[in-house]
């Protein structure tokens, strides 16, 4: 009735709890990077289909997946391998893939971040929306370094269940040296959109959530203290305050990654002026 689709690179600490979270499915598809730990080997023992694909961009990574796998439903699950579908969320997939009338062609989730042994909603602006849940015929993922978005043939609807997502199930070093990653691959990303695209403000204030986070994100890099702004708005606005001590470090965390990312910015920049 629904696919599932895990992308994984060195995922050996995680996939066999997300394996397990997704085992009603009968179409488990772990679309790996040509993973240099146990990954495929534990993927592979529990009875999942793995595929491997050269990894470029997260944008190009999705549509790959979308379009070198033969899926056995129209409908797909995507999860990374951190992430588990809840028992609700199961059951509301279930209802929509067996609905041979239904009237989206995607839909939005919520997805329930936890640290430090607790989930931490204020902290990670709870509730932010991700379309995870598609028929893989209708939609497509450009190229894009990171954050990627599908671009979607029809209209989208909201599921009320979540995804429970361990961002710190590899440790603390792990998450600073991905988002170390992220922060160089999301500098490209600004400075090209600054140079082509025009702030949204309509969406900045549109009821949209996926339009106004893209707007709100488009924004911020327009701003002057970008880090300190981060924090200022997590910490206080979004009242990350009232998540304690975890919601402190994490609004930390996410400071950092924005300093990475403003340096990577100015790094860029020095070296295109000295080309």
């Amino acid at each position: 009735m629904i696919s599932v689709l895990i992308l994984t690179y060195n995922e050996e600490v995680n996939i066999a709890a997300c394996l397990e979270s997704v085992r009603w499915s009968d179409d488990v598809v772990v679309f790996d990077s040509f993973s240099t730990d146990r990954t495929v080997e534990i993927a592979s023992k529990l009875g999942a289909r793995v595929v491997q694909n050269r990894f470029v961009d997260y944008g190009s990574q999705r549509e790959a997946a979308r379009t070198r796998v033969a899926y056995k439903y129209p409908w797909v699950l995507a999860l990374d391998a951190d992430e588990k579908p809840d028992p609700q969320l199961v059951k509301e997939m279930k209802a929509v893939a067996g609905n041979s009338s239904c009237e989206h062609t995607a839909y939005r989730m919520r997805r329930k971040d936890h640290f430090m042994g607790r989930w931490i909603p204020h902290a990670t602006l709870y509730p932010s929306w991700f379309v995870r849940f598609y028929r893989h015929d209708l939609i497509a993922y450009s190229p894009r370094a990171v954050h990627e978005y599908p671009q979607i043939q029809g209209s989208t609807g909201e599921l009320p269940g979540h995804l429970l997502h361990d961002n710190f199930s590899k440790g603390l070093a792990d998450w600073v040296g991905k988002h170390a990653r992220y922060a160089k691959l999301e500098a490209q990303e600004d400075i090209r959109s600054l140079r082509m695209d025009s702030l949204d403000w309509k969406g900045v204030f549109s009821l949209e959530p996926v339009r106004r986070r893209r707007a709100l994100k488009q924004l911020s890099f327009r701003l002057p203290f970008r880090p300190a702004l981060r924090f200022c708005y997590m910490y206080f606005v979004r009242l990350a305050i009232l998540d304690g001590l975890p919601g402190y470090y994490y609004c930390c965390l996410l400071s950092f990654y924005e300093y990475l990312i403003v340096l990577n910015m100015k790094t860029i920049r020095l070296e295109s002026k000295n080309k």
